[in-house]
Order: structure tokens, then sequence, then C-alpha cells
């Protein structure tokens, strides 16, 4: 069996078989990182763990001239894919032409107390973040991979060539800056 980051290279070089054994090898870690995005939400939810990495990984295909130089740089594109993928089912449900009134689809992540989020909260958590991006890049990229990708400070100081520790003051200032944001 060939290297996570040679089939990563093949992939960016456009070999389709590579990229299915990458998507093969990793399914269990994208699938990980869906299942910390979803929680059920009542009886019936919109978008399920399978439906979240299928999604993702459709995006991830198309991305025409993408690379990755080893897997948690792939992981981390990974999540903010399926942040954007949340992001645009939430746009979607809300659009009045297309049935606004769908029950809600919640996040789960580590970071938050479990309670159920609105539509509403998603967004203006991902409008904060994108705020957040025009103020310090990293710290977005550390909210985005926690809470939308829902890795770990070690996995995400890995990815960002950084220390754990690092994470952890960039965590803080970011959850700051967010909050006075989001109370607006």
């Amino acid at each position: 069996m060939k290297d996570i980051t040679q089939l990563l290279q093949e992939a960016g070089q456009g070999d389709r078989s590579a990229a299915d054994q990458v998507v093969a090898q990793l399914y269990g870690d994208l699938q990980r990182l869906a299942r910390q995005r979803i929680r059920q939400a009542g009886e019936m939810t919109l978008l399920d763990t399978t439906a979240l990495v299928h999604e993702a990984w459709l995006r991830l295909a198309g991305a025409q001239g993408q690379t990755f130089p080893d897997r948690r740089h792939f992981l981390a594109y990974a999540a903010r894919t399926m942040r954007h993928v949340v992001i645009d089912l939430v746009r979607a449900r809300q659009a009045e032409r297309r049935g606004g009134d769908q029950p809600d689809l919640t996040l789960n992540t580590a970071v938050v107390d479990g309670t159920p989020q609105s539509d509403d909260h998603i967004l203006r958590v991902h409008e904060a973040l994108e705020e957040l991006a025009t103020i310090d890049a990293r710290l977005a990229q550390v909210v985005e991979m926690r809470y939308f990708g829902g890795l770990l400070e070690q996995e995400i100081a890995e990815a960002l060539g950084v220390t754990e520790r690092t994470i952890q003051r960039d965590w803080q200032k970011a959850r700051i800056l967010l909050s006075m944001s989001l109370k607006d």
C-alpha cells in the first residue's frame, strides 16, 4: 500500500485512482470529522455523516490544481470544505423560496456545551470567523479547524507548524474576539 503523502501528490497531479485510494485510506478520518459536525436534531436530520463526507469529497475532487503535502493538510482542507457544505446548507434552508421553515441542523463540537444551535447562530459564527480572518488569519484557521473540523489542538499545531501551546493561546484570543463579535 502506498504512503498517503505520495498518493496525495499523485492525486494533485490528476491521478484519479490515487485520489480514490486517498479517500479509501482516510475515509475513517473524514467520517470522524463529519461526525463531529453533525448530531441528531430530534426526530429528523437533514444531513448525516455519510452525506457530509460525500458532499465534501465531491467538492474536494472538483478542486482543480489543489495539492496537499501530507495527511494533516488534506484533513485541514477537508474540515474547511465541510464547514462550507454546512454553511451552504444553512443558507439554502433559510432561503424562503426553498422552504426556509425546515427543521434545524445542529453542529456537534467538543467546544460547545451541547445545546442545539440555530441556523442564524451558525451563520453569525461563519460571518464572525470571516471578520476574524481579516484581523488574524491564523486565529481564524485555528477556530475553523477546531470548531468546524473538530481537530484536536495537537493536530492543529502539526498542520499549522506551531506548538500546541501557541494553539491554546490562539484559541483563547479567538474565543474572546469571537464572543465580542457575536454579541453585536
